[in-house]
C-alpha cells in the first residue's frame, strides 16, 4: 500500500464528515417527504462518489439502491461528457439505461463541483408512491414488459446548472398517480443532495482540495488492505449456496433458483451466479447491478463489524461478481423486474450467505424470515382520495448469526433492516385499514444453538371500500429460508382473508380483489437457526420458554431440555437423558 503523508487527525475527519454527510441526507428526507414509504418506513438511500465513479461513503440504506450505484455514474459520465455543470441535478430510475434497481426507485444525482473541477457526485434515492404502469405502486406481477411496470427514466436533467426544467417535472408527475405526494418527495430528494454538496465544498475549502483527496486515495487503500486481509484468513476453495423464491408470478408454484458459488483465492474472491435459472416472465428478475449490489453486501457481513460503517471502492475491489446474461440474476430488456429486489434480490443474498457460511462456519449467517409484502389500492372513503398502502409489518424477525440469536422485530432483510416497520397510529391514519393483531408468535422460528427471531402474526380490517391487492412482493409460502451450520430453517408463511365466514387463501405474486370488512390475515414464519438445535445452552432454552418464544413442548423435542411446567425449572436427569449427553448440566 503507497504510504501518503496524511495527517490522521484529518483524516479521521474527514472521514467522518463523508460518512455524517449522508447520514445527515437521510435525517432531511425523513424530515421533509411526505410519502409513507420514505418518511416512514425509509425506503431511502444516500451515497457519495468521487469524479471516477468510484464509490466513498454509502453508510445505510437499501443495499440495492447503494453499493452498485457507481455503474449509474458510470453511464451518466458517458452519456454527458463535458456536458455537466455546476447546479445540474440528474434524475434516473431505468435498470437497463442507467443500471438502477427497480423503477419505484428514484435517484437524483447531483455533480459536485470546486473551482469548475468535477470532485463528486452525490445519490438521494427514495421508492415513490407510484410510478405509473399498470397498476399503483409498481409490483404488478404479470406485466407484459418492464414498460408495463411504469416510467422508464434513463439518466435526464431535471434541474440545469440551477434551473428547474419544470416542463419536464410536469410530464413526469402527470404520468404518475399520486402527483403530488410525488413532487414533494422528489424535491426533499434534491434537497439532500444540496446539503451534501454544501458539505462537502465547506470541507474542501477548510482543507483544501489537495489534502482532501489524499485523504480519499488514503481511505480507499486501507479498506482495500482490511478486506484483502480479511479474504486471506478464508481457506482457499469453492463454497456452494441456493435459493428459490416460490414463483415468478407469472408461471405460478414454480420455483425461481439462484445458485452461486464462491471462490476464494488468497486474497481474491468471486462470487458466481452463472448456474441460476434462467430470466423469467415473471417480474422477479434482478438487473446485474442489483444482484452485484446484494452479493458484495452479503461478502461485508462476514467481515470485521467496526468496518461496516467505511465500507467504499476499496472494499468491493478485491471482490468479483459473476452473473451470466440472460439468467434471473441478470436479465436482458425488456424483463420485468418489479419484484427483483425483494424476491430473487432476498435469494441472491440467502445464497451468498449460505456459500460463505461454509467457508466460515464460525461466523455462519442464517436467513431472516421471507417479506410478507403488499400492495393494497383503493379509495379512502374519509377523503374520497385514492390511496396505495405498502408496509414491512407483517415480516418475522432475523436470521441467527453464529454467537447470537436472531434479533426480534428486524424487517426487510434484503435492506438488512434500514427499511423499516410502519408505526401502527401512522397506518390507521393515512388508510382505511385498522390493525386488529399484531404479535410475536410462539413455536414460529428456525431452531439452532442460536435460534432465528420469532414469526409475527399481523391482522387488519378493511374499513374502506372496494379496492385491490398485489402480494408481489411476498415470499416463502411453499420456501423457506436456509438456516446454516445445522441450523433449520426458517417456517413457512401464510396468509389468507376473511370474508363473511370464508377463508379465502393468499399467496404471493397474485392479484386479488378486496371488499369492505375484509380482514387481511398475514403469518410469517421467523428467522433460520445457526448451529445444531441439541447444542443451545439449556438456561437460554429456559430463557425463551419463560418470555413465551417457544413452548414447552418444543424445549423437548427440538432442544431435548427438560423444564418442570410448575416450577419453570430445569430438570438436569431428563435433558441428559433427552440429548443423550452426560455433559449436559450445572458444572
Amino acid at each position: 500500500m503507497t504510504q501518503r503523508s496524511v495527517d490522521p487527525i484529518t483524516l479521521s475527519t474527514i472521514w467522518h464528515t463523508f460518512q455524517s454527510t449522508c447520514r445527515e441526507m437521510r435525517y432531511v428526507l425523513d424530515r421533509t417527504a411526505q410519502s409513507f414509504l420514505m418518511a416512514q418506513l425509509h425506503d431511502v438511500a444516500a451515497g457519495i462518489w468521487d469524479a471516477q465513479a468510484r464509490t466513498l461513503a454509502v453508510p445505510a440504506g437499501p443495499t440495492s439502491q447503494l453499493l452498485s450505484q457507481k455503474f449509474s455514474i458510470r453511464y451518466i459520465l458517458d452519456k454527458f461528457g463535458d456536458d455537466l455543470h455546476p447546479g445540474d441535478v440528474i434524475l434516473n430510475n431505468d435498470p437497463y439505461h442507467g443500471y438502477c434497481n427497480h423503477l419505484p426507485d428514484w435517484g437524483f444525482f447531483r455533480p459536485i463541483f470546486y473551482k469548475d473541477e468535477l470532485l463528486f457526485f452525490t445519490m438521494a434515492r427514495g421508492h415513490q408512491m407510484d410510478t405509473g404502469g399498470s397498476y399503483p405502486g409498481g409490483y404488478f406481477p404479470n406485466g407484459y414488459d418492464i414498460h408495463a411496470e411504469g416510467l422508464c427514466i434513463p439518466p435526464i436533467k431535471v434541474i440545469e446548472k440551477g434551473v428547474e426544467r419544470k416542463d419536464l417535472f410536469e410530464l413526469i408527475w402527470n404520468n404518475v398517480r399520486f402527483p403530488e405526494a410525488v413532487r414533494v418527495d422528489n424535491y426533499a430528494l434534491i434537497a439532500a443532495t444540496k446539503i451534501c454538496e454544501n458539505r462537502l465544498l465547506a470541507v474542501v475549502k477548510k482543507y483544501g482540495k489537495d489534502a482532501v483527496m489524499d485523504c480519499i486515495e488514503e481511505m480507499l487503500a486501507r479498506m482495500e488492505q482490511a478486506i484483502r486481509a480479511a479474504i486471506t484468513e478464508v481457506p482457499d476453495g469453492t463454497y456452494y449456496g441456493e435459493s428459490a423464491s416460490d414463483d415468478d408470478g407469472t408461471e405460478l408454484d414454480v420455483p425461481v433458483w439462484v445458485r452461486c458459488e464462491v471462490t476464494v483465492q488468497g486474497d481474491e474472491m468471486t462470487i458466481d451466479f452463472s448456474k441460476s435459472d434462467k430470466q423469467r416472465k415473471g417480474f422477479v428478475n434482478n438487473v446485474y447491478s442489483a444482484a452485484y449490489s446484494r452479493a458484495i453486501a452479503g461478502s461485508f457481513l462476514f467481515f470485521d463489524t467496526a468496518l461496516a460503517d467505511f465500507h467504499n471502492e476499496g472494499s468491493m475491489k478485491p471482490i468479483k461478481v459473476i452473473a451470466a446474461e440472460g439468467t434471473v440474476v441478470n436479465a436482458k430488456y425488456p424483463a420485468t423486474v418489479g419484484g427483483g429486489p425483494v424476491n430473487v434480490g432476498h435469494q441472491v443474498l440467502e445464497a451468498t450467505l449460505m456459500a460463505l457460511s461454509q467457508a466460515m462456519p464460525h461466523k455462519a449467517i442464517a436467513s431472516w424470515s421471507r417479506h410478507q409484502g403488499h400492495y393494497i389500492f383503493g379509495t379512502d372513503p374519509r377523503t374520497g382520495e385514492r390511496y396505495v398502502q405498502t408496509t414491512f409489518d407483517a415480516d418475522g424477525g432475523a436470521g441467527a448469526v453464529s454467537g447470537y440469536d436472531g434479533y426480534e422485530g428486524a424487517a426487510a432483510f434484503p435492506s438488512l433492516a434500514s427499511v423499516q416497520r410502519g408505526d401502527t397510529e401512522e397506518v390507521e391514519s393515512r388508510f382505511p385499514w385498522r390493525i386488529l393483531r399484531y404479535h410475536l408468535i410462539p413455536d414460529l422460528s428456525g431452531a439452532g444453538k442460536w435460534r432465528g427471531a420469532c414469526g409475527v402474526r399481523w391482522e387488519a380490517l378493511n374499513v374502506g371500500g372496494e379496492g385491490g391487492m398485489a402480494t408481489g412482493s411476498s415470499d416463502g409460502h411453499q420456501t423457506q429460508p436456509p438456516g446454516a451450520a445445522g441450523g433449520s430453517p426458517g417456517p413457512l408463511c401464510e396468509a389468507h382473508l376473511l370474508r363473511d365466514g370464508e377463508r379465502i387463501v393468499v399467496k404471493p405474486h397474485r392479484m386479488y380483489q378486496l371488499r369492505p370488512a375484509d380482514v387481511l390475515v398475514k403469518i410469517s414464519g421467523g428467522g433460520a437457526g445457526v448451529g445444531k438445535p441439541l447444542e443451545r445452552d439449556p438456561e437460554k432454552v429456559l430463557v425463551d420458554v419463560v418470555r413465551e418464544f417457544i413452548s414447552l413442548e418444543v424445549a423437548r423435542d427440538i432442544y431435548g431440555v427438560a423444564i418442570d411446567p410448575v416450577t419453570m425449572e430445569i430438570d438436569w436427569e431428563k435433558t441428559r437423558a433427552l440429548r443423550g449427553q452426560k455433559g449436559v448440566g450445572r458444572a
